[in-house]
């Protein structure tokens, strides 16, 4: 019966885990890098959901139609693209422009989420290449060491390790982390285009001279 401690070699484990993090980090911009690191630790929060966000909006807007849309200024708006969007909304710009801003950092999140995700799979694709790597250096050891029997079975462990060590990250971590990342990166993408509309709404109550002002700085 194989035991888990017959699994375990150093020297295959540092070539497959070495060598595909130095050809990761070879291959990938060090801002994606360090956005597919800290990608990892979301993994274990919920679906995103708009919802919140929405409430906000609406209470916003209320508060705007009272008070102003001056008085938006003073509230505290966690979510960085809903404050981008009121903030444009305060500033007087039309609804055209507010719903181009909500547009391009929706893309521009969504671009982040895909190049993280394209971090891991990178190393899925790596992973068993260097596996691969680890099994010709051990079979290469083996056949230098024939003449000694003992060291034999160190090589030949190194050998079959490697790519059994390359094949489990691939599949068992590094892929299925990739997948993740862009399963939730969808649910985003879609989650956040639901904040488009209400923002919109609102800058065309607040700012509705937004259109036809090009209009008459043309026939001016």
């Amino acid at each position: 019966m194989i035991t888990l401690a017959q699994l375990l070699d150093p020297a295959a484990l540092a070539i497959v885990g070495g060598g595909t993090a130095v050809a990761v980090v070879l291959r990938t911009p060090f801002r994606d890098l360090g956005r597919a690191l800290a990608a990892v630790t979301t993994l274990g929060r919920g679906r995103f959901d708009a919802d919140p966000l929405l409430l906000q909006i609406t209470a916003l807007s209320r508060i705007a139609k009272r008070h102003g849309v001056m008085a938006l200024d003073r509230s505290v708006i966690t979510d960085h693209d809903v404050a981008a969007g009121i903030a444009a909304i305060v500033d007087g710009s039309s609804a055209t422009d507010v719903a181009t801003l909500v547009q391009h950092r929706r893309r521009a999140r969504i671009e982040r989420h895909v190049a993280a995700a394209d971090v891991w799979t990178g190393a899925a694709e790596v992973a068993p290449a260097m596996g691969m790597v680890g099994t010709l250096i051990g079979l290469a050891q083996m056949f230098a060491t024939m003449s000694d029997p003992g060291a034999i079975g160190g090589a030949m462990a190194v050998a079959l390790l490697a790519t059994l060590y390359g094949a489990l990250f691939a599949n068992l971590l590094f892929m299925p982390i990739a997948n993740r990342l862009r399963a939730q990166g969808r649910n985003e993408a879609f989650e956040r285009a639901r904040i488009e509309a209400p923002l919109v709404a609102l800058a065309e109550r607040e700012t509705p001279r937004g259109y036809i002002a090009p209009v008459l700085a043309t026939v001016a």
